[in-house]
């Protein structure tokens, strides 16, 4: 029985590497598109929520505030992610998601998310 170890890096001379290489290069782009959209939708919230509701107070404005700060977070993640990936790709290796970042981006999401309906309700 052979110990088990980590498998090395395909190189782009083995066949249907490069072209793999290349898929997932495009797949990183579109992605960090994804992140672009998500942010610039956050940002875009922040101002309907901060100064386009006719009557708007504090609360309305602190919430506008926060979705463009999670815009803003967002657009930074979509980049430092977009760099790890493409290292890894340089390296044949894998960048995997670390769990605190979806796990942080759910709870700011369902915080502010239940911040909204507490406006919409009470506000």
């Amino acid at each position: 029985m052979s110990s088990a170890s980590s498998p090395t890096p395909r190189t782009p001379s083995e066949p249907g590497v490069e072209d793999a290489t290349r898929r997932t290069r495009l797949a990183n782009e579109r992605t960090y598109l994804a992140w672009w959209r998500t942010g610039l939708t956050s940002i875009a919230v922040g101002v309907g929520v901060g100064r386009l509701i006719p009557e708007h107070h504090w609360a309305e404005e602190a919430l506008g505030a926060a979705f463009g700060v999670l815009g803003v977070v967002l657009l930074w993640i979509g980049f430092v992610r977009l760099r790890a990936v493409e290292t890894a790709l340089d390296r044949g290796g894998f960048a995997k998601l670390d769990l605190w970042l979806p796990a942080l981006l759910l709870a700011v999401g369902v915080v502010l998310g239940l911040a909204v309906v507490a406006v919409v309700l009470f506000g």
